[in-house]
């Protein structure tokens, strides 16, 4: 690799410092514009918080910040006029001279990047831009049980009940007591309730039989013989939920923590 001569050397660090000094001038001014808009947006929406008489005092505040910051500008850089134009400080106008050939000389350099990159708004930034992260989508209802839903039609039917109510009652939406439904084959027809006209609902007479939600010994399901064995072989210490169990007088509810507890019997 050939030494570069004194004068490829200087017209080597003049091109640097041209295309330094223009990238500098363009990240200052980038830097300079965010930074009014962070201000700008900080003061509008401080303002737009208060109504009435307390919008009024906050503008008020404002304006007059504006002009006070106004005033020290103008009056901070006529002082640096005045002392460079009368020669009174020559090391202000060779001082900053100095310091934008240096910085233009580093930033002229290949693959050079700033330091801190310019915060871009959200809103200004492209397709090609960091999005700012997102908010979690808020958690769709949570889905209901086939014994919460046989109670429910239970507790508000008359004797059938509507899919409407019946989520009231839930704290859901109708759509999810319809997949209740679904995954219990309980069909969804037109029926009427007491108070009100006829709408999509479930008939208490077509109700289905649930699975119990944790078998364990002495808790059967529908159809199911009952086992009155006493004996806790498995060890397991009691469960948790509930199991229905359809007999000819009703739904029989047994408590899964107490075999031998029925929650109560649900007759039409």
């Amino acid at each position: 690799m050939s030494i570069p001569t004194t004068m490829q050397w200087i017209r080597q660090a003049a091109q640097q410092i041209a295309t330094g000094s223009s990238r500098l001038a363009t990240h200052l001014a980038a830097q300079a514009l965010a930074r009014a808009t962070r201000t700008w947006r900080a003061g509008t929406g401080w303002l737009s918080a208060a109504s009435g008489v307390g919008w009024l005092l906050r503008l008020a505040v404002l304006l007059a910040a504006a002009a006070l910051l106004r005033k020290i500008v103008t009056a901070v850089a006529a002082g640096v006029y005045v002392r460079v134009e009368s020669g009174a400080a020559p090391w202000l106008m060779w001082g900053a001279a100095g310091l934008w050939v240096v910085a233009a000389y580093r930033c002229g350099r290949d693959g050079w990047k700033p330091k801190v990159p310019v915060e871009v708004p959200a809103e200004e930034q492209g397709q090609e831009g960091t999005a700012p992260a997102t908010a979690a989508a808020p958690a769709g209802p949570l889905p209901v049980s086939p014994v919460a839903l046989i109670a429910a039609v239970r507790d508000v039917g008359t004797p059938n009940a509507q899919l409407k109510p019946l989520a009231e009652h839930l704290g859901t939406t109708t759509d999810a007591v319809r997949a209740a439904a679904a995954e219990l084959g309980w069909p969804v027809k037109d029926v009427r309730q007491d108070g009100r006209s006829s709408s999509a609902g479930l008939r208490w007479d077509e109700c289905p039989s649930p699975a119990p939600l944790d078998p364990s010994p002495g808790v059967v399901g529908a159809g199911e013989r009952a086992d009155d064995n006493d004996d806790d072989s498995d060890g397991e210490g009691p469960r948790k939920g509930i199991a229905v169990r359809r007999t000819d007088g009703g739904l029989v509810i047994y408590d899964l923590a107490d075999r031998h507890r029925r929650r109560g019997i649900v007759g039409r």
